[in-house]
């Protein structure tokens, strides 16, 4: 259920992340990501969703992005 183009659920955002939905529900507790409530549904920028995940990603600790084997 995509709220619209720019807002997603929190499920969403946790296939579309490769993070659990608890993990991403802890993003928006602590501000790393922007969520609004749509009547009794949260929903996740998408566009601040991906840019989060790319800068994880991008980390040289690796310990911040989502679990993704390698070859």
């Amino acid at each position: 259920m995509t709220i619209n183009d720019d807002w997603i659920t929190v499920q969403e955002a946790a296939e579309l992340s490769g993070y659990h939905a608890e993990y991403v529900r802890t993003l928006i507790r602590s501000g790393k990501i922007k969520a609004q409530k749509f009547g009794p549904v949260w929903a996740v920028s998408k566009e601040i969703l991906l840019s989060y995940v790319e800068r994880a990603r991008k980390a040289q600790d690796g310990r911040h992005g989502p679990k993704i084997e390698k070859p």
